[in-house]
C-alpha cells in the first residue's frame, strides 16, 4: 500500500461497504478479509478492493450461504484452476439445503395449524392442546 490516499481505515471501509465496524472486525477475525497493513499508530489500512469483498460477503450471506461457504466461494473466485461448474455445484447444494428447510417449515406449519384448530382459545392453559402436545410424555 504505497499511497495513504489508496487505503481505508476500518471506519471508512465499513461506511463504503454499508456495514458496521464490528462486522469488518468479525470478517477479519474469520479470515474473510486479508489481514490489513497497519500504520505506526496501529490503525488498520485496508485496500480499496476490500469494499467489494465485504459487499460480496454480505450478498452471499443474504442468499443463504454460511460464512464457511462464503470462504469457499471466495477461494473458488481466486483459484485460476476452478471453473463456473465448481461455483454452480455450491449453488446447487445451497438450493437443495433451502428446499429441505422449506419442506421442514411447511411440516411445522401444518402441525401448528392443526393444533390451533384443536385449541378453543379459552380456558386454562393446562387444558391447552398446543401445550399438551409439547409435553415430553405426550405420544403422537
Amino acid at each position: 500500500m504505497s499511497n495513504a490516499s489508496d487505503v481505508l481505515t476500518v471506519g471508512q471501509l465499513a461506511k463504503r461497504a454499508g456495514v458496521g465496524v464490528p462486522t469488518i472486525r468479525f470478517y477479519e477475525r474469520r479470515g474473510l478479509l486479508p489481514s490489513p497493513a497497519r500504520r505506526a499508530s496501529g490503525y488498520r489500512q485496508f485496500a480499496p478492493d476490500c469494499v467489494q469483498r465485504v459487499r460480496f460477503i454480505r450478498h452471499a450471506q443474504e442468499l443463504g450461504f454460511s460464512l464457511r461457504e462464503v470462504q469457499e466461494l471466495l477461494s473458488l473466485s481466486m483459484d485460476p484452476h476452478k471453473s463456473c461448474a465448481d461455483v454452480r455445484e455450491r449453488a446447487a447444494a445451497k438450493v437443495a439445503d433451502i428446499e429441505g428447510r422449506l419442506a421442514s417449515l411447511k411440516r411445522m406449519r401444518t402441525v401448528l395449524t392443526r393444533l390451533m384448530k384443536r385449541c378453543p382459545g379459552d380456558g386454562p392453559t393446562e387444558a391447552c392442546p398446543i401445550l399438551m402436545t409439547m409435553e415430553p410424555e405426550h405420544e403422537r
